[in-house]
């Protein structure tokens, strides 16, 4: 089977994973993690005694963030490129990488923006917030990608693996089976 949709199943490098888990899905939770820490961390400042800690703390969750979003885009491009150009499914992973493209330049500008400052101002704190509005968009999509299109799911018949009962469970013991008789009665 080299249809276009079963090649999108496929890695096109062990870089992006193996068949059926694919790297992106794991490397995104560092950014989005790490910039979700940030608004916290940005509304914070507004609310404790020592806002400098909470306005560090957030500046380098940015960055840890920025720096997560490089590792994931790299497996991300990876995963690009085992779909067939011109299809619904590449239209919108062209999409979703654009949007991740954006909202990672816009973090770094951000970083750049609070780099020396003590506080964190209100624009600083809309600008994290319309970013992370556009990574929720673009996890959208990436979502759509997988669940709706299946890029880098396994197909079918490999995921039927979890539902066959191959073996019988394995028998209660003796102990196990007087617990089970005591709570029946």
């Amino acid at each position: 089977m080299d249809d276009p949709q079963h090649r999108a199943k496929r890695p096109v490098s062990m870089l992006a994973g193996s068949y059926g888990h694919p790297l992106h899905p794991i490397l995104v939770t560092v950014p989005i993690g790490a910039w979700v820490g940030s608004l916290v961390f940005d509304v914070a400042s507004h609310l404790v005694d020592d806002p400098a800690s909470a306005a560090q703390g957030s500046l380098w969750l940015i960055g840890l963030g920025v720096a997560g979003a490089l590792g994931a885009a790299a497996a991300g491009f990876l995963d690009l490129l085992a779909i067939e150009p011109g299809t619904r499914a590449f239209r919108t992973a062209l999409v979703h990488m654009s949007l991740n493209l954006a909202v990672t330049f816009a973090y770094v500008a951000g970083f750049g923006w609070r780099m020396g400052g003590d506080t964190v101002s209100p624009a600083q704190i809309a600008l994290s917030a319309v970013s992370l509005a556009g990574l929720g968009a673009a996890g959208f999509l990436g979502g759509k990608l997988a669940y709706r299109y299946g890029v880098r799911v396994a197909d079918e018949k490999t995921q039927a693996e979890g539902f066959t009962a191959d073996a019988p469970p394995p028998a209660a013991s003796r102990e196990d089976q007087a617990v089970l008789n005591t709570e029946e009665t």
